[in-house]
């Protein structure tokens, strides 16, 4: 190993490099072969390779994950495949790493990616582009387990755009609708905006280590790789480093949390989340839990060491988070979109996720990403299976009583909607909670901890009032007709992946039971402990039992009274409140419906200012500097006749007028050479005349 070594186990396992390599050969296999396979053997030739290649990929997961558990705590397994970037001394190698961080998120990636990929089956079916939209899911899973995998930041910076990249050709994936065409370059150039913050925090960061140029070639501070397993060591010194007189570790936490706020749907570029609904709806469930909104929290988590060392970089991630968490709840509570609904229910859980990593507690984060994973993508693929009964209807306003003739899609749903509302029965609750206590319990920010959890517990109660306000829209009432007909429940390949999402959603509350419960430490923050070592030294504020029960009750309660509001104003769809509220409050609901018209001021200030300072560019560009060059040219070309008339008029002039009256004289002097021997004799004759008159003449003057 390069570079600088630590007391951490690292075991070689040569098998890691297949978790990516797998979907990623289902990507080109059909990529390439696709369209002919499709053609001439159907669709079941696609998807075989498409969904098989996962559940490879997924098994081979599960093999490293219990490697990694024979070890010891805080082991590593590794797998080097070659040096990528070698210059000097700088090392940086193609190699998949797995920690318990990576390997928890490998698993979730290859189980709820395939199980998506299963579901896509039954959601897709006749669909004339179905092998390229598989190809397209398998190039995301590769992307998302390169950025989990890699073993050093400049890998995981390119799983980072991979996944860019698939959301945006997914999005976008009926590309004939302008309106999905354009979601998709929202999500592109958006992103494009977080990942610039991105990259400025990279480069400082590279600057901070004290790369610098010697002899022998480039030196990283006495390091070697960018790995890691080596990076909290050599971040550890930018605490006391300054840059424009900020601490260095600020800067680059914070430029790296702008990335984050991309790729995870926080203010202020979450816009692009909710439009990225005009996809199908496994991938909206596809990024929505297993990929892209995930990857900003893992990178947060990721570098945790880094974190710890700024509380004002942990303020601003902690605060943004809060603050999504309620924006979004609260205009999640007034949409009829029923995927839109979901859109910004994921916007708010991110921002819960944002609070577990701001305020230190890193694992909670990480199980709460973990529960969503779960409880979203099955919320995502009930809402598809009603999609599709409903002929591709989204409005909840025109559904009602699909619980009759939808079971089981109605019961998974419910037990989603259980477990992000925050009930004790499903995982939810145990994630969500020990955030919330986590961030009253701070004392690492600085602002008082009751901060972001006042804002989270009110974003709690809005959570389970908008779920289940979809719950009952969507399932209870008088069961509507479509098209004349009933709305029928879906194939079980659609509905055992509901079944099994739910189950998930509910058994994995066992790996987060808090220590109150248990009178333990939860069995996932015991796992994921060695990674998050950096954070045990932070402050907390040292409430006892007393007050973290008092808490929990509070949110049990806060959950209750949304359900209990959703069900008085929406069950069975009968209450006319609702609509007495809207006529009472237009403008209110007109504002919240709406999305406090974010999307429009962007469109009116920065959308419009950088077309209008493109326009400008343009401008500049055509009549200025296109004026000067023109001009320029003008004046050349100018110059240029000017000199071809000297040229023409006074030297070709001069020396074709030499030329021209030797060729006159010539040409007269050519009519004495006729040829003619006559003309010569008396030509001679006249000649001789000649002179004897002239001597006879000289003869008698001069005597």
């Amino acid at each position: 190993m390069h570079g600088h070594e630590t007391s951490q186990v690292i075991e070689s396992f040569n098998l890691l490099w297949l978790i990516p390599f797998l979907p990623l050969l289902g990507a080109v296999s059909n990529g390439l072969a696709g369209h002919w396979l499709q053609k001439r053997f159907g669709e079941k030739a696609v998807h075989t390779i498409a969904v098989g290649l996962p559940w490879l990929s997924f098994l081979v997961a599960v093999v490293a994950f219990f490697k990694l558990r024979s070890l010891p705590e805080g082991a590593l397994l590794l797998d080097r495949l070659w040096t990528w970037v070698a210059v000097g001394q700088f090392h940086v190698e193609l190699a998949f790493g797995m920690d318990a961080l990576s390997a928890m998120m490998a698993l979730i990636v290859t189980f709820v990616g395939s199980l998506i990929h299963v579901y896509s089956i039954g959601y897709m079916h006749g669909d004339e582009s179905y092998f390229r939209f598989f190809t397209y899911l398998n190039l995301f899973m590769f992307a998302m387990l390169t950025l989990v995998l890699g073993d050093n930041l400049l890998l995981m910076f390119v799983g980072w755009e991979g996944v860019g990249l698939c959301s945006y050709l997914l999005i976008g994936f009926w590309y004939r609708d302008l309106n999905n065409a354009r979601a998709g370059m929202k999500a592109f150039v958006v992103n494009r905006i977080g990942d610039f913050g991105f990259l400025v925090g990279f480069f400082i960061l590279f600057w901070g280590l004290g790369g610098n140029w010697g002899e022998g070639g480039y030196h990283l501070g006495g390091q070697a790789s960018l790995a890691f397993r080596e990076l909290p060591a050599l971040v550890a010194p930018l605490a006391d480093k300054l840059l424009w007189g900020v601490p260095l570790a600020t800067l680059v936490g914070i430029f790296f949390f702008v990335g984050a706020t991309g790729k995870s749907a926080q203010i202020p570029l979450y816009v692009w989340l909710p439009d990225a609904m005009a996809g199908p709806t496994p991938v909206s469930a596809l990024i929505h839990a297993a990929t892209m909104v995930t990857a900003g929290v893992y990178m947060v988590a990721r570098m945790n060491f880094l974190y710890v060392l700024s509380p004002a970089a942990m303020t601003v991630v902690a605060l943004t988070g809060a603050a999504t968490a309620l924006f979004a709840a609260t205009i999640g509570c007034l949409q009829y979109d029923i995927k839109k609904v979901l859109a910004y229910s994921t916007v708010s859980q991110l921002g819960y996720m944002f609070i577990g990593v701001g305020v230190g507690a890193f694992w909670a984060g990480s199980y709460h990403l973990l529960t969503h994973d779960f409880f979203k993508a099955c919320l995502f693929l009930g809402a598809g299976s009603v999609i599709l009964s409903m002929h591709h209807e989204q409005d909840m306003r025109k559904m009602g009583g699909l619980g009759r003739v939808m079971p089981l899609t109605r019961w998974t749903y419910w037990v989603a909607c259980v477990a992000i509302a925050g009930f004790p029965i499903a995982s939810g609750f145990f994630s969500k909670d020990e955030i919330l206590w986590r961030a009253f319990d701070s004392a690492a920010l600085l602002v008082p901890g009751w901060v972001p959890w006042l804002l989270g517990f009110v974003a709690a109660g809005l959570t389970s009032f908008y779920m289940f306000r979809s719950y009952f829209m969507t399932f209870t009432g008088e069961t509507v007709k479509v098209h004349g007909h009933e709305p029928e429940e879906q194939r079980p390949v659609v509905t055992g992946v509901l079944v099994m999402l739910a189950i998930g959603a509910v058994m994995l509350a066992f790996v987060g039971l808090p220590h109150l419960w248990m009178h333990a430490p939860p069995a996932l923050e015991h796992f994921l402990a060695p990674v998050f070592a950096a954070a045990e030294e932070l402050p907390r504020a040292g409430h006892g039992h007393g007050t973290e029960w008092g808490l929990m009750l509070a949110s049990l309660g806060v959950a209750f009274l949304g359900l209990g509001i959703a069900w008085w104003l929406y069950r069975g769809r009968k209450n006319p409140l609702p609509d007495r509220l809207r006529q009472a409050f237009p403008r209110l609901h007109r504002v919240v419906y709406n999305k406090y018209y974010v999307d429009e001021i962007y469109q009116a200030t920065a959308v419009r200012g950088f077309l209008g300072l493109s326009r400008m560019n343009a401008w500049f560009d055509v009549h200025i500097i296109d004026g000067l060059v023109n001009g320029a040219g003008t004046f050349t070309r100018a110059l240029a006749w000017i000199d071809g008339a000297i040229d023409t008029y006074l030297v070709d002039g001069a020396v074709n007028l030499v030329a021209d009256s030797i060729r006159a004289a010539g040409a007269r002097l050519r009519r004495i050479q006729t040829g003619r021997l006559p003309a010569y004799l008396g030509g001679l004759l006249l000649g001789g005349v000649v002179l004897v008159v002239i001597s006879r003449i000289l003869i008698d003057i001069y005597g």
